[in-house]
């Protein structure tokens, strides 16, 4: 076994004890829940129908044995049978046209289609919607015993993080398979990296620097006649209750790999950030840039920049300096003592192994889930914005406590989403000094 592999299967064994400790299979569970077999096939039903579900349906039709996509659901039918298009069309290419099954009587619409996904027979549920429903759908998925594979960020405020953690202890104690999109875990680079930091080749770790900065994404005008939450729905990226800002979107892979890193989750931060360049109402109400520090138990600092703003320096990466010497964690690249170790193997595709390995979980029956991290580091994240919007020190616990709650009163295209346009038609920003964001 090389060096790549062993580290690999330690890690899924061990390495990340807030995704696995304290998970018990029972007998009960894994003949309730689990595929033992390999030939059986796992029912899998998808409910959010964008970019990242297509993705992730597909991944999970890639993986060995028996898997069968039978049901779908998303808020609008031409988002659902969009997706459904380009699945067919890759799994035909592969040669695995039959495992796509969704006739029409299995497609879903509407704020309520994954209520009808979750009961439509399926053994696993991927939840790929706008995060801010994340909590609500892994919530029902769990209470209906469905193993779950759900994105990033898991949710968008404390009472959302606080859902899921609950959720996720009655996932443990049935033994349900939880895996969560944050790829890098099953990445052999990173992997491989960690690994080695973690055993000190650069000594203690004093400092680490992660950066999300790019241009920015996707925006859809305005329709006429379309109702503000249908608006707000078709670009959920700009509006907190579904999307967290892009410091909880985009930036939470690069907080993850720190927390990864250090083994705990920051005990405070502060920072600043604003709208400089992206501010023109079709933007919303999320900033164009955050930076933060956040502070650890052990003293240790993590510096955080993330951008939406073009024309600048873009980097995706993370860093970090020890008392023997520095490393480039994205890179996977170590430099100590004038010794330099750079990763030489190759990775697969970090987000096929993810399906692969939650796949190989469920019908093994192995202890697997990846929920307690994946809502601790959308934790870290969130708390990053309450002090960059609020311009305050804000700590974990008051991260996590937080009783604001972004969520509207209730969802349906005709009820009123919690954030509204002024007479312009522009959004209120979040004033550091002046709003309450904790």
């Amino acid at each position: 076994m090389s060096k790549s592999q062993a580290t690999r299967r330690d890690f899924l064994k061990s390495s990340t004890a807030t995704a696995l400790a304290g998970v018990a299979v029972t007998q009960l569970a894994v003949s309730k829940f689990a595929h033992a077999a390999g030939d059986d096939v796992v029912k899998v039903g998808l409910i959010g129908c964008g970019g990242r579900g297509t993705g992730a349906a597909t991944q999970a039709l890639s993986t060995e044995g028996g898997v069968k996509l039978v049901s779908m659901g998303d808020a609008f039918s031409d988002r659902l049978e969009g997706a459904l298009g380009r699945i067919q069309n890759e799994m035909k290419n592969q040669g695995k046209a039959d495992r796509v099954d969704v006739p029409a009587e299995r497609r879903f619409t509407g704020f309520d289609a994954y209520k009808q996904v979750i009961a439509s027979g399926v053994d696993l549920i991927l939840l790929a919607t706008p995060p801010g429903f994340r909590p609500v759908h892994f919530e029902a998925a769990v209470e209906a015993g469905k193993h779950v594979f759900m994105e990033k960020p898991v949710a968008v405020d404390g009472p959302g993080v606080r859902t899921v953690l609950k959720a996720n202890e009655k996932a443990k104690k049935l033994g349900l398979k939880v895996g969560v999109g944050l790829q890098r875990h099953h990445q052999l680079g990173y992997l491989e990296t960690i690994q080695r930091l973690q055993d000190g080749a650069i000594g203690d770790i004093h400092t680490m620097r992660a950066y999300w900065n790019g241009a920015g994404v996707w925006v859809k005008e305005r329709e006429a006649n379309q109702s503000e939450m249908e608006y707000q729905m078709r670009n959920w990226y700009y509006f907190n209750w579904l999307c967290g800002d892009h410091i909880c979107e985009q930036h939470i892979h690069n907080l993850d790999v720190c927390n990864w890193l250090k083994n705990a989750f920051p005990a405070s931060c502060n920072g600043m950030g604003g709208r400089q360049v992206r501010t023109d109402k079709k933007y919303g109400e999320i900033y164009d840039h955050h930076f933060l520090e956040y502070i650890y138990e052990d003293g240790s600092r993590m510096f955080s920049q993330c951008r939406h703003i073009p024309n600048c320096w873009n980097s995706v990466t993370e860093h970090c300096q020890g008392s023997k010497g520095t490393a480039d964690i994205s890179g996977h690249r170590i430099e100590s003592s004038g010794e330099k170790w750079r990763f030489q193997g190759k990775s697969a595709n970090p987000y096929q192994v993810e399906h692969d390995d939650l796949f190989a979980a469920i019908r093994s029956g192995a202890a697997y889930n990846e929920g307690d991290y994946g809502a601790k580091s959308s934790l870290t994240a969130i708390m990053g914005r309450m002090a960059t919007y609020s311009g305050k020190v804000v700590t974990w616990e008051q991260a996590l406590n937080s009783e604001i709650n972004l969520a509207p009163e209730r969802y349906a295209f005709d009820a009123t989403p919690p954030v509204l346009p002024d007479e312009n038609g522009r959004y209120t920003i979040a004033m550091p000094g002046i709003t309450k964001a904790v």
